[in-house]
């Protein structure tokens, strides 16, 4: 199974699990997240281009897939993916590393 496939199962699951829950921190919670990413004075594609560049830092390789898939439909190019990428190298150095691998994976699966 590729990364972006795998990912989508993992992920719907884990979202039905945590909201199933009717827990209402937990949605607000989920609305927060997806409401800061919309577009504003700051245009959606270079907030998940942040997104991105933060995930790597914060070595969270579920958000790295996450916001490569949304920076892509926002109309990120593969330049645009690589500067974000740089800055998360530069900012939390060599442990990023394994993290951008992977990210430059699932941009060749998603542009293929």
């Amino acid at each position: 199974m590729g990364h972006i496939k795998e990912f989508h199962k993992r992920r719907t699951e884990g979202n039905n699990k945590v909201l199933e829950l009717d827990f209402l921190p937990f949605k607000r919670f989920f609305a927060l997240d997806t409401r800061c990413y919309e577009d504003g004075a700051i245009p959606s594609k270079y907030k998940e281009l942040m997104g991105l560049s933060c995930s790597l830092v914060l070595r969270c390789n579920d958000c790295v897939i996450y916001h490569i898939e949304r920076s892509i439909a926002e109309g990120a190019s593969r330049d645009e993916l690589n500067e974000a990428m740089n800055i998360a190298l530069v900012i939390g150095g060599s442990i990023v590393i394994p993290h951008l691998r992977l990210a430059c994976e699932v941009i060749d699966e998603i542009l293929k």
